[in-house]
């Protein structure tokens, strides 16, 4: 998204169309700068190939990728599979194809998918996720990255659940794929125990059977801790958005609450820290990093520092609101 957004800076009347897996395109749709979302269901098709109806779905996608002739198709995660979507989209006469022309550490980058760009934009090893995919467009049309980070987002316009509470609350994000980059449960509590200092309740949400399990374990010991309801993405975008106090480990909805500048504390225990940290707001803070995992007091110490910050923000927002 502020690849997007960059794009547009510099060049205010371009349109821009994603080609998105069918999951995300919610999300895509809060990014008011996109002109067309173009759903794409690999996971699923995949599953299905012999299947009539999903041969026709596939060519109902076909038709609507090719229905625009473009100037610049990227693709900046150099996958094959996404660069072989990137060959399927017609050119402009004179357009070209760009795309990755090398990984950085961890990716899942495949150098086969340099056979299908016409321009091939080098990166340092060490780029951010956000940023490599800002100087991809960068390279390729020819400015600067020199802003911060702006994903553009719009409010999500999901009417407000029932659960939500219609007071300041603290969403823990607990959950994630990966053992190793799970925090301790003891240290989750002894966080939502000092927070009932602030008064702040603890919203605990779960995206399967097991992180549900651990969400109920941890409200048993929580002060004001409720274990959500399943939630669909757009809920839980809201459930982020509206939040004043986000921690979370290295996950999606944690990336999304920075994402929107949300008091944010990301807890890294083992992920490399520089690969998706927030470091476009003061509003976030980034603790640990691959293999140390950080402790209680440093989370606590972040905690501080990003409601002090929002406190101030919204103190400076009020004081121009009234000298206006």
């Amino acid at each position: 998204m502020p690849m997007v957004a960059d794009i547009r800076r510099h060049y205010p009347h371009a349109n821009i169309d994603w080609v998105v897996e069918e999951a995300y395109t919610s999300l895509v749709r809060l990014n008011p700068l996109v002109r067309t979302i173009i759903p794409i269901a690999l996971r699923r098709w995949r599953k299905s190939l012999g299947k009539a109806e999903t041969r026709a779905e596939i060519a109902t996608f076909y038709r609507q990728l090719r229905a625009q002739a473009y100037d610049i198709v990227f693709d900046t995660q150099g996958l094959l599979k996404t660069s072989v979507v990137m060959r399927m989209a017609r050119l402009a006469p004179g357009g070209k194809r760009v795309g990755l022309a090398n990984a950085t550490e961890g990716s899942g980058y495949e150098p086969i998918s340099r056979i299908f760009h016409q321009q091939s934009v080098a990166v340092d090893l060490h780029t951010h996720a956000v940023m490599r995919a800002r100087l991809v467009a960068a390279g390729a049309l020819g400015y600067l990255v020199d802003d911060a980070a702006d994903f553009a987002l719009l409010a999500p316009s999901v009417i407000a659940p029932a659960w939500l509470p219609g007071r300041p609350y603290a969403v823990f994000l607990h959950g994630t794929a990966r053992a190793a980059k799970q925090w301790d449960a003891a240290n989750w509590i002894v966080v939502a125990q000092t927070l009932q200092s602030r008064n702040l309740p603890v919203l605990l949400p779960w995206g399967n059977a097991k992180e549900r399990q651990a969400a109920e374990q941890l409200a048993k010991a929580m002060p004001q801790a409720t274990v959500l309801p399943s939630l669909s993405l757009m809920e839980a975008v809201k459930l982020v958005h509206e939040a004043s106090l986000v921690v979370g480990l290295d996950t999606g909805l944690t990336h999304i609450a920075a994402a929107y500048c949300r008091p944010t504390v990301e807890l890294y225990c083992d992920s490399p820290r520089w690969k998706t940290e927030g470091n476009w707001s003061p509003r976030i803070v980034n603790v640990g990093d691959f293999g140390a995992a950080p402790d209680v007091a440093q989370v606590l110490d972040a905690i501080d520092a990003v409601l002090s910050m929002h406190a101030a923000s919204g103190q400076h927002d009020r004081t121009q609101d009234n000298e206006a």
